[in-house]
């Protein structure tokens, strides 16, 4: 929570007073991706989310984080989106809420007065409900990301073909 919330603080900071820089705009989306797979896959490994969704999840981040990376190496930064910002945003919601849940039901105080509220909360079919959502979203960025990126994708593959056959 409290990477989080640096995060957020770190990104208006950085939008408030003008402090955008290379580094920055490549680290930001990094450090988000790498909280929210090892989030995702530790929760997948106490059995709180189904790990085939976890999987798609961090893989298309992984290959998105690399197309950007590349994108912004060879000068040509792609922006993002506002559906892809909800969809971070949306996987954050989900991480808090299991991190919360899952904390509150392991305190006594809280297991023995609202147990039942949290065992409903944590119902299984509601979690998977909401990682179907959040997969099929991440899902859709991502082939929205190729997609309105295709041209930039295209060159910049073209080039490194160029560059590898003038060696």
């Amino acid at each position: 929570m409290i990477a989080a919330s640096t995060d957020w603080y770190d990104g208006w900071l950085a939008r408030r007073w003008g402090y955008v820089t290379r580094w920055g705009a490549f680290f930001d989306p990094f450090a988000d991706k790498v909280l929210t797979s090892a989030a995702l896959l530790a929760y997948a490994y106490l059995d709180l989310v189904t790990g085939w969704m976890v999987w798609i999840i961090v893989i298309r981040d992984a290959v998105i984080t690399i197309l950007r990376s590349y994108a912004e190496y060879k000068g040509k930064p792609v922006d993002t989106s506002k559906l892809a910002k909800t969809k971070t945003f949306s996987q954050y919601l989900l991480i808090y809420y299991l991190l919360i849940l899952y904390v509150a039901q392991n305190i006594p105080f809280f297991a023995e007065n609202f147990g039942e509220v949290i065992y409903l909360l944590l119902n299984y079919s509601l979690i998977y409900s909401l990682m179907i959502f959040i997969t099929t979203i991440t899902v859709w960025t991502g082939f929205v990301y190729i997609y309105d990126n295709w041209k930039i994708i295209r060159e910049l593959y073209d080039f490194s073909n160029k560059s590898a056959e003038s060696e």
